[in-house]
């Protein structure tokens, strides 16, 4: 089981869930964040501090965006295990789901 990060977190990217994570398992896509799923050791001490509520325990995602445990999961399957978001920084990509979006608007 991990937590997995959906659709308010795209084009915002607040940071707030970097910070707070004890094992650094939290990277940045070019337009959202993704939570490792073998780094994640299931503490939760990202969901609380998110501004837009974008972080669910994968069984808790609402059915609007099931898909974004896909996405958060297969955005590795490339990237594999680094072992630290802080050391990779930016990756420049994203998961396909999340690059086909339009550009979301935070300001609603």
């Amino acid at each position: 089981m991990t937590y997995i990060i959906a659709q308010p977190c795209v084009d915002l990217k607040d940071k707030a869930c970097i910070d707070e994570c004890p094992v650094d398992c939290i990277y940045e896509g070019e337009r959202s964040l993704y939570i490792h799923p073998d780094e994640c050791v299931d503490c939760g001490a990202c969901e609380p501090v998110c501004p837009v509520e974008a972080i669910f325990y994968e069984d808790d995602v609402p059915d609007e965006w099931e898909e974004y445990y896909k996405a958060n999961v297969e955005f590795f399957d490339d990237l594999g295990s680094p072992g630290g978001a802080a050391k990779l920084g930016n990756t420049g990509k994203d998961h396909p789901i999340i690059a086909a979006l339009p550009p979301q608007n935070h300001d609603d």
